[in-house]
This record gives C-alpha cells, sequence and structure tokens, in this order.
C-alpha cells in the first residue's frame, strides 16, 4: 500500500482537482484506492460524490484513533456503480474517509508526536487499498504534518506563477526538516505543474524555471487549465466517465501522471532561488 499526501502550501491552486484526477486515473486502472478528505472544507468528499449513512467522518476517527473503525465508516464514492460488471468480474474499489470541519481542531502549529501519529493509527485499518490519496489543506499547519507523518510520499501542486513556485521551494524545505525529526522515510513524490496555460508567457517562463530549479522532481506531464473542470467536480463525476473531447485528453494525462507518481520518490534535491520577472 502506497499512501500519498498532495499538499501545497499556497492555497487555490488545484490541489484537490488533482487529488480527485488521480483518484479518476486509480479508479480507471483498477487500483483500490482510499481518498482521506484531511482538508476541513471537504471538497474533495463533495466531488467525489460520497453519501455518509451514518459513518464517522475522519475528523471523528482521529479524535479516537484507536477505535476508529476505518473499513467500517469508509463511504464509497459515487463514481463506483455498485454490483459486478456484465463480465462478473467485482467493481473498482474507490472509498473515502469524509471529511468535515471537526478536523479543524488539529489544524494547529502545535501538534506533538502523538497527535501527529493520530492518521497513521487510524490507517492501520486501510490493508486492503493499494493506494491511499491524502488529500491536505493549503498550509503546514498540524493536518498537513499528521498526513507526513502517515505517508510514504508527498507530491505537491503548484501552478506555474510566482507565488506558487516560491512556496513549493519552501515546501520542499519544510518536508526535509520533517524528515530528519519526524519521518525519515518520507520521500518527495514530486510536483505536479496545474492549471497550465500553454499560451502564458508567463507560466512558460515560470515552468523553464521550475525545471532548472527542482530538476527531476518535476513530474509530466502537467496538466493544462481545464474550462470545465469545476462542471466535473459539482456534478460529482469521474473527470474518465465526462463526455467530450476535453476530458478525454484530460482523462489521459491523470493516467501518465499517476503512473509516475506511483514509482518515483527521493532524495531532496537543493532549491534554486526564485527570480521575479517584469518585463517580457
Amino acid at each position: 500500500m502506497q499512501v500519498v499526501s498532495i499538499s501545497s502550501l499556497k492555497g487555490g491552486v488545484g490541489k484537490t482537482s488533482v487529488t480527485t484526477g488521480l483518484a479518476s486515473a486509480a479508479l480507471a486502472a483498477g487500483i483500490p484506492t482510499l481518498v482521506v478528505d484531511l482538508d476541513p472544507h471537504a471538497d474533495a468528499s463533495t466531488a467525489l460524490g460520497v453519501r455518509p449513512d451514518g459513518q464517522q467522518d475522519i475528523g471523528r476517527m482521529l479524535k479516537a484513533p484507536r477505535r476508529a473503525r476505518l473499513a467500517e465508516n469508509v463511504v464509497p464514492s459515487g463514481w463506483v456503480e455498485r454490483g459486478t460488471d456484465t463480465a462478473g468480474r467485482a467493481p473498482s474499489v474507490l472509498d473515502v474517509a469524509v471529511g468535515s470541519a471537526f478536523t479543524g481542531i488539529y489544524d494547529r502549529p502545535d501538534l506533538g508526536r502523538r497527535d501527529l501519529r493520530r492518521l497513521s493509527t487510524v490507517l492501520a485499518g486501510a490493508g486492503s487499498y493499494e493506494l491511499v490519496l491524502v488529500d491536505c489543506p493549503p498550509s503546514l499547519n498540524g493536518l498537513t504534518r499528521m498526513a507526513w507523518s502517515a505517508s510514504d510520499k508527498v507530491a505537491l501542486v503548484a501552478e506555474p506563477g510566482l507565488f506558487s513556485v516560491a512556496g513549493t521551494e519552501r515546501t520542499l524545505r519544510a518536508i526535509q526538516l520533517f524528515r530528519q525529526e519526524f519521518a525519515p522515510g518520507l520521500s518527495p513524490a514530486g510536483i505536479v505543474a496545474n492549471r497550465v496555460r500553454s499560451g502564458s508567457s508567463e507560466h512558460s517562463f515560470r515552468l523553464a524555471e521550475m525545471e532548472s530549479m527542482f530538476g527531476e522532481l518535476l513530474l509530466t506531464p502537467h496538466i493544462p487549465e481545464q474550462a470545465n473542470w469545476q462542471q466535473i467536480q459539482g456534478a460529482a463525476h469521474s473527470v474518465h466517465h465526462w463526455p467530450g473531447e476535453s476530458a478525454k485528453n484530460a482523462a489521459g494525462l491523470f493516467d501518465l501522471l499517476l503512473a509516475n507518481l506511483m514509482r518515483t520518490g527521493g532524495a531532496l534535491t537543493a532549491a534554486g532561488s526564485v527570480r521575479s520577472r517584469s518585463q517580457r
């Protein structure tokens, strides 16, 4: 089982969109997957179309992790058609540990080692999954650090813009410090360049800058800006099942990104400085 945290220091870069895109690719590939919605806004839960029926959300499970009974409290994604297909095969598995505002009580900068192990304890009951994707809040407070403690890898999401690239550099440094103190087995899965506009000179410049700064940590393919992404998420659909050539192309990119993400992970490299560019 691989546990991958999807993180960003800066909000609004499409972290949850990347999480759900990877979940869609995993579902299409038949990889038994659990999405842990650790962001108090619970946007991933909404996009995944979950319909809780008395199950505990992830915040309640974190409150009493040794009694969490994860298998009894996950909710099947609305993307999954229940039952078997016409060939008699078992359905693909995409479950969700539902997010809630209750998790916010742990999003503090002063969590001790015992609190940082709460998610690890909950995920001890996740042995039936091959992949766990943890959608983290856009901060480096307690919830993100709790996710990192439970993870094998961290995938960072960034837009090709000055502030996002600078935030990614700081987050890589934070991961390095966190590994040294709390999680020596943690590795960076890489950096996902998201919402890339092919006609933007700023984005082209920043992508070249990211390649220079981060080297092989910058994952491919890059994910372009998707005009109908909010419509797809609002309808609680998998991008792999949304009609149209644009969604088909996006699904293919997430297939490649998932494959690259699952086979990466290594030592952090020194990040270079982020340059400003006032004239283009």
